[in-house]
């Protein structure tokens, strides 16, 4: 199901939905770029965030970019740990619902 040659079709998505994909591609230049928070954390938070939700296609293009950015791999390895340990925080708190 997952095949990275699928995000070729983000071409066709930008031709079928042009205004919509235009503006998706606008925000995450924007979000991305070095500002405050410099790109090189914007890649781990976007690791951190693709790993939980399971994303191959984040993990592979933040990944990439990650390392591109400067991140190496212990930095990469801690932000796993912190994304399981918020990921598993938050089927502690959402327990709390059913007792």
């Amino acid at each position: 199901m997952y095949d990275m040659a699928n995000l070729k079709k983000v071409k066709t998505l930008t031709q079928l939905a042009p205004e919509g994909m235009a503006a998706y591609l606008a925000l995450n230049d924007v979000a991305m770029k070095d500002g405050a928070v410099p790109r090189k954390y914007k890649e781990l938070m976007a690791l951190a965030v693709a790993f939980t939700t399971q994303c191959p296609y984040c993990i592979e293009v933040h990944a990439k970019a990650a390392r591109a950015a400067g991140c190496t791999d212990a930095e990469i390895a801690e932000v796993a740990v912190v994304a399981a340990s918020l990921r598993a925080g938050a089927a502690i708190t959402h327990a709390t619902h059913a007792i």
